[in-house]
């Protein structure tokens, strides 16, 4: 039974530092990178769709991302959704392309995105230790129900806390690689 616990514990922490690097990739760092973009919803054939789902987008440089719709009569509904994505670049049609020029951050805009990644990461180590309470709190009910030993469940619980210990040492890695992208010109 505590196994389970702990395997279930394991799978939602894990989506937690998941979804924080995530997260992590859509602050740009003055370098161009696909993911700031391949979720923008795009409005095609009548409905949303996400624009990695209509265009190819790719990197040829680190100041530039260029997005290629598959269908060239989308254009101007991607060129439109990049604008109301508000990601601080203007797209610039040339031909069949999209391309997005991203200038060089100034070092407030820096600040500012390590102060974002910051918040990301607390956010992050927030839901770990959710998932950690949560999972605590069925093993107490566990053990109130006779199905699990007190010796089990202290296990489990220094189990558990070695794991939440882990995952946010993941995120809190994950934040000071961010930062030194961030800070580094």
């Amino acid at each position: 039974m505590s196994s389970k616990i702990l395997a279930d514990t394991t799978a939602r922490m894990k989506k937690s530092v998941e979804h924080t690097l995530h997260e992590f990739s859509t602050i740009h760092t003055g370098k161009a990178s696909p993911a700031m973009v391949e979720s923008v919803m795009v409005e095609a054939y009548g409905s949303m769709m996400p624009l990695k789902g209509c265009a190819a987008i790719t990197t040829p440089d680190a100041r530039m991302i260029q997005v290629q719709p598959w269908d060239k009569g989308l254009i101007r509904a991607i060129e439109k959704a990049l604008q109301m994505a508000n990601i601080g670049v203007n797209p610039v049609i040339d031909g069949g392309l999209i391309r997005l020029p991203f200038p060089e951050l100034s070092k407030e805009r820096r600040q500012e995105f390590v102060k974002t990644a910051n918040r990301l990461a607390e956010e992050g180590r927030v839901g770990v230790r959710h998932v950690r309470r949560d999972f605590l709190e069925v093993a107490k009910k566990q053990k109130k129900d006779g199905k699990m030993s007190e010796d089990e469940e202290k296990r489990l619980e220094k189990d558990i806390q070695t794991l939440t210990d882990k995952m946010i040492k993941d995120i809190d890695t994950a934040l000071a690689n961010k930062e030194k992208d961030l800070m580094s010109v």
